[in-house]
C-alpha cells in the first residue's frame, strides 16, 4: 500500500509542477520528502487512516487545481475518485479507491 500511496502523490505533484521543458519530478526530490514510502509505511503501520487521506488530499487538490478545477470533465471524475479515497474508515478500504485513483492519474499525464 505504502507504494501506491506514493505513486499517486507523485502522480499529483507531477500533474501540478511538471513541465515540458523541466527535468522531470522523481521519487526521491525534495518535494516528495513529505509524501514518500516509509512516511506513508509509518501512517499505515499506526493505522491512521485520517493522516493518510489528508496527505493524500493535498497532493490531490495539487493535481485539481492543475486541470482546472472540478468544473472539468477531468476535475469532475478526480474529485469523484478522491471523494471514494476520503470516505474509506479503515485502511482496508483504501485499497479500491487508492488504486483507482493511481490508475486516473497515470492516464490523465
Amino acid at each position: 500500500m505504502e507504494l501506491l500511496l506514493e505513486t499517486v502523490a507523485l502522480f499529483s505533484l507531477k500533474l501540478a509542477y511538471e513541465t515540458e521543458d523541466s527535468s522531470p519530478i522523481l521519487r526521491d526530490d525534495l518535494m516528495m520528502s513529505d509524501y514518500e514510502r516509509e512516511v506513508f509505511g509509518l501512517l499505515v503501520r499506526r493505522g491512521d487512516v485520517e493522516a493518510i487521506q489528508n496527505k493524500v488530499e493535498e497532493c490531490l487538490s495539487l493535481a485539481l487545481n492543475a486541470i482546472g478545477g472540478v468544473d472539468t470533465v477531468l476535475g469532475r471524475e478526480l474529485r469523484r475518485l478522491a471523494t471514494d479515497f476520503s470516505t474509506a474508515k479503515t485502511i482496508e478500504q483504501l485499497d479500491e479507491p487508492l488504486i483507482a485513483l493511481k490508475n486516473y492519474l497515470k492516464d490523465i499525464l
